[in-house]
């Protein structure tokens, strides 16, 4: 008797390599147009799979779980995080949940470091200031566009992850001194490699810093982690990057600071209402005062593929009765 493929609706259009991979091992349902799913869409997969693969943009709350079919048993999202799902609803209806960490690590560090260099250095103004129509660039000039160095300067990560250390891999191959603040201290091995400081207090290290970066989750514990009370801790001259979730930082207070001169710039590949983009945002970018970036953190073909590959393995290690090795715990959260 041949075993029914498990039907696997996937939300969003995959790398090729992934989607020809899981024609061949599953009833898999394609988006190959890429149209969002609204929660209309989603309902109705959650009635008919057996596996959900949904990506980020996908709210799939517990109003949507309360719909789900007999048959769904695992959601294996397309994502390193997995704050658009409501795990705890979806554990107590049986529903397994898997993401696909690690492999965007490096990738992600990369943009974050791309910001930090960007943003002192005003790149994308300078970038715009020589395609500009007006003759905005003459030629150089000793005192123009210039930027501020960040070699020697005190970069402070929140959130010392794989992503974190891998920002400070590469940071303190640029020169800077690396702090940090993490739920929990690092092994001594790992600081000393690093040449890292700890801080137990976020609000003493934010103080000190001349660019903070955030890697941390967004969690209910982090949500407006950088509060308008924390970014009033910041130096004037202080620098704020942001490659995690949008909802980190409370945003209309940044705003307000990069808007009063308290702040020196920003670099923010998230949002906190993404897709919707702050305007005062956008004007501070036509400023030179921020560089925006639409999501781009882990958007390269290598990671896409890596990502796929992970779900791949989850749903055949789980439909082959077996515990999936990327499953997300309660306690993960």
């Amino acid at each position: 008797m041949v075993r029914r493929k498990p039907l696997v609706v996937v939300t969003r259009k995959l790398p090729d390599s992934v989607e020809t991979r899981m024609r061949e091992l599953f009833d898999a349902q394609l988006n190959l147009d890429d149209v969002p799913m609204d929660q209309a869409a989603l309902v109705e997969a959650v009635r008919t799979a057996d596996v959900l693969v949904p990506t980020l943009t996908d709210r799939i709350d517990s109003a949507v779980l309360s719909q789900a079919g007999e048959n769904l048993r695992l959601i294996a999202s397309f994502s390193n995080g997995v704050d658009h799902i409501d795990v705890a609803s979806a554990l107590n209806r049986g529903i397994t949940v898997t993401n696909t960490p690690g492999v965007l690590t490096e990738d992600t560090a990369d943009m974050t470091m791309a910001l930090i260099l960007a943003v002192p250095r005003r790149l994308a103004e300078g970038a715009q200031a020589v395609i500009a129509d007006k003759d905005e660039w003459l030629g150089w000039s000793p005192t123009w566009m210039l930027g501020r160095r960040i070699w020697g300067k005190r970069l402070g990560i929140i959130g010392m992850g794989r992503i974190g250390q891998a920002v400070a891999r590469r940071a303190k191959a640029f020169g800077l001194q690396i702090h940090y603040h993490n739920r929990r201290r690092l092994p001594t091995a790992v600081e000393e490699m690093l040449d890292a400081t700890y801080w137990d207090s976020l609000d003493q290290m934010l103080a000190r810093m001349d660019i903070v970066s955030i890697n941390c989750p967004h969690t209910p514990a982090t949500y407006h982690l950088l509060s308008a009370r924390r970014l009033k801790l910041l130096k004037p001259e202080a620098y704020v990057v942001n490659t995690a979730r949008g909802e980190v930082i409370d945003e209309n207070a940044l705003t307000r600071q990069l808007e009063a001169g308290e702040l020196a710039g920003a670099g923010l590949d998230v949002f906190e209402h993404e897709p919707a983009v702050n305007p005062k945002l956008i004007r501070l970018a036509k400023q030179g005062k921020v560089v925006l970036l639409p999501h781009l953190g882990s958007a390269t073909l290598e990671g896409r593929v890596d990502m796929g590959e992970k779900v791949i393995v989850n749903i055949k290690t789980f439909m082959d009765g077996h515990r999936p090795p990327d499953r997300v715990l309660p306690a993960m959260l």
